[in-house]
């Protein structure tokens, strides 16, 4: 057989359009990949920081020898490098650039908002940062169709209340934060979540932020409220209210919903509840303390279908997977056990749903503050089926020792969603 013909039909496109460029023109060539699943990008902060805080890319192809290792890094330039506590993470729709948020920015007075170029994956390059003048502590990222960010920022600019919701456009330019008015009490947004096919957005409230740090006196000041909002207008339009919560972090809309209904949790109550859009109520539907007492439920994720709902318990050291194809009844599929004290917290999952990506650290406040949530900075990856979830034992990834500058703490994790263009 030809050697041509024995290469796969992906390797033969690849090798046509090369020669097609190559004999075409002079200049250097680009030829159509699919990257698409091949790479993960990870928002990162050095544990002492000291070292600018840094978006890591990791292998994430199955196919590759390197697959679950980091393969390039872009630090942060200039006077905002340091001490961000890099938080979430954002990649735009295009998949040309990814944006991490840092939390506590606001302490040392500093940008909080960082895009990276990512349009070659195996080099990223830090693009630029930005300060929205009325919020502070970045939590959040939305992606728009369009291009540009919706951004959930916890606190009004020295940290307190309100909050906002911060937008920017395609060309990373701020446009506006919202609303006009925010709402006097308790509008602390974390969670984020849209579906604009029914001009709908929801943003859940977790926490006043400064109440988190040493320098306040008393104790945590916990969120328990949704806001829902007319999307094109960016208005609330009405506050489910969830007293007793103990913390509502996160917020997803169940995607299809003929009723627009959606999901939160109580950190602390530890309950999962159903949210109802239009009437602006609550329900409890699930108890994750049957799993375990304490276990703080944290991140949403749903796929696409709306039938199967994950979410990470960080203290009970657990990633929970249920079936929500009955939305008041969710019943328990799969519990994945990471082990005492791993800290599971940011989730995500892969365009064909077939993966679930961990990353084990929340916060650490260290010696200024109240929360302390180390986790054991391990990245892993777990297997969905439509009733199971096992870890990968072929990925193994550590950042207390994958960086020469010592360990770090790797946060939100965003997975390459896109067809990509390279030499």
């Amino acid at each position: 057989m030809p050697f041509y013909r024995s290469l796969n039909i992906r390797t033969q496109n690849v090798l046509l359009v090369a020669a097609v460029c190559f004999f075409a023109s002079s200049t250097p060539c680009v030829a159509a990949v699919d990257d698409a699943g091949k790479y993960l990008f990870i928002c990162t902060g050095d544990q002492a920081r000291k070292s600018p805080d840094f978006l890591a890319v990791v292998n994430f192809d199955e196919g590759s020898s390197q697959y679950g290792h980091v393969i390039g890094k872009a630090d942060v330039q200039g006077a905002s490098a340091t001490g961000n506590e890099f938080h979430h993470i954002g990649m735009s729709a295009d998949g040309t650039t990814v944006v991490c948020g840092g939390l506590l920015s606001v302490l040392k007075s500093q940008d909080e908002i960082f895009f990276f170029d990512v349009s070659n994956p195996r080099a990223p390059k830090f693009h630029s940062s930005a300060n929205p003048p009325l919020s502070a502590i970045t939590d959040d990222f939305q992606s728009l169709p369009q291009g540009g960010f919706l951004v959930t920022m916890m606190g009004g600019a020295q940290g307190h209340s309100p909050g906002r919701v911060a937008e920017f456009n395609g060309q990373l330019e701020l446009v506006k934060e919202y609303p006009d008015t925010p709402p006097a009490e308790g509008f602390n947004p974390h969670g984020i979540s849209l579906r604009p096919e029914v001009d709908l957005m929801v943003t859940s409230d977790f926490i006043c932020p400064s109440t988190t740090l040493d320098a306040v006196a008393g104790g945590l000041d916990f969120r328990g409220s949704v806001r829902v909002w007319n999307l094109r207008h960016r208005t609330i339009l009405r506050t489910i209210e969830i007293p007793g919560a103990g913390g509502t972090i996160d917020v997803k809309l169940i995607p299809g919903d003929r009723s627009e209904r959606g999901y939160t949790a109580g950190m602390l109550d530890e309950h999962l509840y159903l949210l109802d859009t239009r009437r602006g109520t609550a329900k409890a539907v699930f108890d994750f303390a049957t799993i375990s007492k304490g276990g703080w439920p944290q991140l949403l994720r749903l796929t696409r279908d709306g039938r199967r709902l994950f979410i990470s318990m960080n203290q009970a050291g657990k990633v929970a997977m249920l079936d929500i194809s009955r939305p008041d009844e969710p019943r328990l599929l799969k519990i994945l056990d990471l082990g005492a004290k791993s800290g599971p917290h940011y989730i995500a999952l892969t365009r064909d749903e077939k993966r679930l990506i961990i990353s084990d650290y929340f916060l650490n406040q260290d010696g200024f503050g109240k929360v302390h949530a180390e986790g054991d900075h391990k990245i892993h990856v777990a297997v969905v089926t439509s009733s199971d979830l096992r870890l990968d034992q072929r990925f193994q990834l550590d950042f207390n020792t994958a960086f020469a500058q010592g360990p770090a703490r790797p946060h939100g994790v965003a997975v390459l969603e896109r067809t990509y263009a390279h030499d």
